[in-house]
């Protein structure tokens, strides 16, 4: 049971057991997870009655979706407006998996990019593309909720899901540098981040003004994260590239595939209707290097993360049985090991 919004009164009555109407009823019979998300204004938000409620239903086991500062009803601003729907549906995806998630990436360390960058022409300008973060994120959040260490370098923060940490950066540079600095510890790294291919070789200090006329902007080629990582592979570590496309999909996800060294890519048509940017759906098309190949059909990108991570999953578990075996830890005939 979802309560979204959940109001000071809803909250008082589920507290002491009241029953004075359908929700209230149907709330003290059910025997599901319930979650609520609070809405309501600073001023009953701050009410220390409020937060004794809050305390417990918590030790109850209700779920409680924090609300967050912005503006309210009546017109004012502050804490109290209601959490986010997309944080609704985490929190309720979270309880309904509860005890049943399949935690295959326990104690395995995940990066993941996200966003597109943005590469300064001046003070206040710059070149970036429409890439929302979306997708990297919700890799982000089901590698989490599979048990995963996940450290989420994204130029979109305020999008990043619970239980990540995260390392926001603008520009190519800032996102090679911070993914330079954690891939070496992560079992899989998975590149869903629109990273510019080029950046104004020459950015202006100060804002540019359009009296003096239309700048001349020279570009230069900005540093290629997957390629770099695809070469300088830690063994073992699986790397999940991306590529948006619009035209001749599979051909040119299997070009870079191959040139990047990739394990895994995930092509998508940016030009279809709710695959491109911006959206919460998307498109794709999966290649690995050992030959494999799915379509997945138009769905949610949370359930694409969920497909690519499977695949992740199972390449890490076939490449830790392979060390294992070399270092001669384990038989992979089934007959035991001994220890060199």
């Amino acid at each position: 049971v979802a309560v979204a919004p959940a109001t000071a009164r809803l909250l008082a009555d589920y507290r002491t057991g009241r029953s004075g109407d359908l929700l209230t009823a149907t709330l003290l019979a059910t025997r599901a997870p319930v979650v609520v998300a609070p809405a309501m204004h600073t001023e009953m938000w701050e009410q220390p009655a409020v937060q004794e409620n809050l305390e417990v239903l918590t030790a109850r086991g209700v779920i409680v979706v924090p609300p967050s500062h912005g503006r309210l009803a009546g017109g004012d601003v502050g804490m109290g407006r209601m959490a986010e729907p997309s944080d609704i549906v985490a929190a309720v995806e979270a309880a309904l998996t509860a005890g049943g998630c399949v935690r295959d990436f326990e104690g395995r360390r995940v990066l993941v990019t996200a966003g597109g960058t943005r590469e300064p022409i001046d003070a206040v300008r710059f070149i970036g593309n429409r890439s929302s973060g979306r997708q990297g994120g919700a890799v982000a959040e089901e590698a989490a909720a599979r048990g995963a260490e996940v450290v989420l370098v994204t130029t979109c923060p305020e999008r990043a899901p619970e239980g990540v940490r995260v390392i926001p950066v603008e520009t190519a540079a800032e996102m090679a540098a911070a993914v330079d600095f954690e891939a070496d510890t992560a079992d899989a790294v998975v590149m869903a981040a629109a990273v510019a291919d080029f950046r104004p070789a020459d950015p202006a200090e100060g804002k540019l003004k359009k009296d003096a006329g239309p700048p001349e902007v020279r570009l230069a080629p900005t540093a290629d994260i997957l390629a770099s990582l695809g070469s300088n592979g830690t063994p073992g570590r699986v790397l999940v590239g991306f590529a948006a496309e619009t035209g001749d999909l599979e051909a040119n996800a299997r070009a870079k595939l191959e040139a990047k060294k990739l394990d895994v890519i995930v092509a998508n048509d940016v030009s279809k209707s709710g695959a491109g940017f911006e959206h919460d759906t998307n498109e794709v098309l999966v290649l690995t290097a050992a030959g494999g190949r799915r379509h997945v059909p138009l769905t949610t990108k949370r359930e694409v993360a969920r497909i690519v991570l499977d695949d992740v999953s199972d390449l890490m578990a076939s490449r830790t049985a392979g060390l294992a075996a070399a270092s001669g830890g384990v038989d992979p005939s089934g007959g035991g090991g001994e220890a060199p």
